[in-house]
């Protein structure tokens, strides 16, 4: 049984407790990643079973067509617009997806919220180029002493998905003091009034009140796009938009321009269009948008 994962950019499935279980069959794990149908056939001309850690490889039907001795795709995560699925159940692939914890994804969440609130990596940046106590937030667009960083006490939290990963960062901005507001889906919306927490009146009030707006939505037909140049632009300068979820969430280039313009003043993020993000990246030049 020929086994390939994809994309293991930091090289850490061979390192796992559990890899031990592959020592018997026929395994392949690549640290890089190509986009091209022609090459990814290649590569994968001989795999019965597919790994795929999170949605850094699309597989189209184009490709499942190149592939016949395809079996099966097992998804780290949850499985998402990236595969086919219609393609693999005419040709009877099995599709698994797991579940992971939350837990790791919302600490990395509340990382960056408290890193963009106390401009730590721009503090950080510029002591290592010699320059004491200034984070270099100083542009025309942004508020007064915008680089001075700020308390996340007393502030509104804003939580778009109140699932698992929204349920622990809503419990973090308490511990901090904050005041948690919630938006999302009918249900989301009813869990979080059940644990006491406040129900944005709509989403423009949503983006319009938060001070920090935390993006927690699984990507779906009905959610690419979701979040619109305008959501952003009702943002307070002083705001920030944290996602940690999809880049596809926004608007194309949505974000690029809010930042440029100011509205929100801040951005945390850790996912991107294409993946690896490449060197040169508009959201890599921003002084006021960090990038993990």
């Amino acid at each position: 049984m020929n086994i390939v994962i994809l994309d293991d950019y930091q090289d850490a499935v061979r390192k796992l407790a559990c890899a031990n279980k592959l020592e018997d069959y026929p395994a392949k794990v690549y640290t890089n990643t190509i986009k091209g149908i022609g090459q990814l056939a290649v590569r994968l001309k001989d795999a019965e079973i597919l790994v795929l850690i999170r949605e850094r490889t699309h597989i189209t039907r184009a490709l499942i067509d190149k592939l016949p001795k395809l079996r099966m795709i097992s998804q780290t995560g949850k499985v998402g617009a990236h595969v086919d699925i219609a393609a693999c159940t005419e040709r009877g692939i099995v599709v698994s997806e797991g579940v992971g914890s939350p837990v790791a994804a919302a600490e990395l969440t509340w990382a960056l919220i408290m890193a963009a609130a106390r401009r730590l990596p721009q503090y950080i940046s510029s002591l290592k180029h010699g320059v004491w106590q200034q984070s270099g937030l100083k542009s025309s667009s942004m508020p007064p002493n915008f680089g001075l960083g700020t308390l996340l006490k007393g502030k509104t939290l804003g939580i778009w998905g109140y699932g698992k990963i929204g349920q622990l960062i809503a419990g973090y901005g308490k511990a901090f003091g904050m005041r948690v507001m919630v938006w999302g889906s009918e249900s989301s919306r009813q869990r979080a009034q059940g644990d006491g927490l406040l129900i944005a009146d709509s989403k423009a009030d949503f983006f319009a009140q938060c001070d920090v707006v935390s993006l927690h939505l699984r990507l779906l037909d009905d959610t690419r796009g979701i979040v619109t140049a305008q959501d952003l632009a009702s943002m307070k300068p002083t705001a920030m938009l944290v996602n940690t979820s999809r880049a596809e969430l926004l608007e194309p280039d949505a974000l690029i321009t809010a930042l440029n313009r100011g509205r929100p003043g801040l951005a945390a993020v850790d996912v991107f269009e294409s993946e690896p993000i490449l060197q040169g990246h508009a959201l890599l030049r921003l002084e006021n948008c960090i990038c993990t």
